[in-house]
């Protein structure tokens, strides 16, 4: 019979779905760029791609505190929104609404994120692992403010642009 599984084997299980996440999102993030039409849109998207580098680094040292190797497991939900934002690319390529849904698909990522560093966070601290703790609590600060700056981005002209016609 197999062993239980603990909240030890959950926080394992979670760590290695955020890693893979992070990973795909580090190589969705210059496509984003490179379809973004605002300089504002491809600037943020180059920016984020750093720091999900280190985000990626900060995630290693988790693993590291916990003596296990760093390594991902396949996350169907990031796959399908990054998906989902290649869809959008495709379809409104050279359209005035591409910006806007270009920032809407990259605030689902921040969302799926950010939930997951907050799941992480409480169970580390229900674990006793305070030396994660803090590795988390950067990673989520950083997902929070990006998606505050999306929003920011959606508000202040990729939505009105999108409201426009097609030239």
């Amino acid at each position: 019979m197999a062993a239980t599984k603990t909240l030890d084997d959950l926080f394992l299980d979670t760590l290695k779905d955020i890693y893979f996440a992070e990973k795909q999102i580090l190589k969705a993030l210059p496509k984003m760029a490179r379809a973004a039409q605002s300089e504002e849109g491809k600037a943020g998207f180059l920016q984020h791609r750093d720091e999900t580098q280190g985000q990626i680094e900060r995630l290693e040292q988790v693993f590291e505190l916990l003596g296990k190797p760093a390594r991902g497991k396949t996350c169907e939900a990031i796959q399908g929104i990054i998906s989902e934002g290649e869809e959008i690319i495709e379809e409104f390529k050279d359209s005035p609404a591409l910006d806007a849904g270009l920032i809407s698909s990259a605030q689902a990522v921040e969302h799926y994120e950010i939930a997951r560093y907050g799941t992480l966070i409480e169970w580390a601290n229900q674990l006793g692992l305070k030396d994660a703790v803090p590795l988390l609590q950067a990673n989520l600060a950083e997902e929070e403010a990006t998606d505050q700056k999306l929003t920011q981005l959606a508000k202040a002209s990729a939505n009105a642009k999108g409201k426009s016609k097609a030239a």
